[in-house]
């Protein structure tokens, strides 16, 4: 009686545990809600961001939006590494943290392993049109938004089909302004800002 019970309950264990593990995944694959106060940014649209730094070679900008508590932001770390690996030379990448903890920026470099400009200023988001982690903004060398939206379609970054980042770095770099994104690219999927909730 006593095994029949330790297996029952382990049974009920492992039910949970895949629940539990099932739900995390089905929660996030819907999209982040729509803030009320939203004010969206169209593509192509010149922007005046304030809180970057300054550059003096006029390269186009990658800015990524970064929540540390963020699961989707954890997952996106591999893949935002690759992408500065193959294009840190073409482009500026920077990091904007959008949390309500305090982190350091050699705290955020650490996490990332990547040595980039790290900025708290949470204004750069709704310049952009950002309301959710993570997110990635290519602004062009002539100041306007080319691409604004999610890294990947599979949660993980490996479905190299929806590598919309890495297609919009492309796109731009080769000179290919009508490049056409689907809703999964555009729509935001991730943690809400500027906590971490889903």
């Amino acid at each position: 009686m006593k095994k029949k019970l330790t297996l029952l309950w382990l049974l009920v264990l492992a039910s949970a545990v895949m629940a539990l593990f099932w739900y995390n995944s089905w929660v996030y694959l819907l999209p982040t809600p729509v803030p009320e106060n939203y004010k969206p940014v169209a593509i192509g649209s010149k922007l005046l961001v304030h809180g970057l730094p300054e550059t003096t070679d006029k390269k186009p900008r990658f800015i990524h939006f970064f929540n540390p508590e963020c699961p989707c932001s954890r997952f996106n770390i591999k893949h935002f590494q690759s992408l500065v690996r193959a294009y840190g030379n073409q482009v500026d990448f920077a990091v904007v943290v959008m949390s309500e903890k305090k982190f350091t920026a050699q705290q955020i470099r650490d996490r990332l392993n990547l040595d980039l400009p790290v900025i708290f200023d949470t204004n750069v988001a709704s310049a952009c049109g950002v309301y959710s982690t993570p997110q990635a903004v290519l602004i062009s060398s002539k100041d306007k938004l080319f691409y604004r939206g999610n890294y990947n379609k599979s949660r993980y970054c490996t479905d190299e089909s929806t590598n919309y980042a890495k297609i919009a770095l492309a796109g731009l770099l080769g000179n290919s302004p009508d490049i056409a994104f689907d809703n999964a690219a555009l729509q935001s999927y991730g943690c809400s800002l500027p906590y971490c909730k889903k």
